[in-house]
């Protein structure tokens, strides 16, 4: 019997604006150049930051999955504020990433208030704290914190995505405003 793997993901993100999402790829691209990494950086439209991932599955997600979802994400309630990464280092599953240190409060907070709306228990009480970051490659060379400068961006909203696995396929399902 063969081994099948997930074809789809489901996922809560913050994304950043087109040109800040092509300067994360840029500095990528330096990164893997300055430190000889193998591995590809992200497609500009692929760069977020994920709240919560909702599941994998065999199949796209179902409509009402979806409708759910939105109904239970709409209810969340908070101002657009700043993100703030001011260091790469590698991350897990191979993932180099961007991270930051105070700069990340506003992830934080809307990832708790999420997770509220959506009856999640946060992953603090089950042990594993929510690591605010942004992927920027896979790598099996792992790299220690390297300060940049900060890439900063305004999060307006965020979004629900259904990931095609392997397919390099990010499909906006829903879209929520903050303010």
């Amino acid at each position: 019997m063969g081994f099948s793997r997930h074809t789809d993901r489901l996922f809560f993100a913050v994304c950043p604006n087109e040109t800040t999402a092509a300067g994360i790829v840029d500095l990528a691209w330096d990164f893997r150049d300055d430190y000889a990494l193998r591995g590809l950086p992200l497609l500009p439209q692929h760069i977020h930051s994920t709240l919560w991932h909702v599941g994998d599955d065999f199949f796209p997600p179902p409509d009402e999955l979806i409708q759910a979802l939105s109904r239970r994400a709409g209810a969340v309630r908070m101002p657009p504020f700043r993100a703030s990464f001011d260091h790469v280092e590698s991350f897990g599953g191979g993932a180099l990433a961007l991270r930051g240190h105070d700069g990340v409060a506003g992830l934080e907070m809307l990832h708790a208030k999420l997770g509220n709306a959506l009856g999640i228990a946060s992953r603090k009480s089950a042990g594993a704290a929510f690591t605010p970051h942004v992927p920027l490659l896979r790598d099996k060379r792992r790299l220690e914190l390297k300060p940049i400068p900060p890439i900063e961006w305004t999060v307006t909203e965020f979004v629900l995505v259904h990931s095609l696995l392997g397919k390099t396929v990010h499909r906006h399902l829903a879209r929520f405003p903050l303010g």
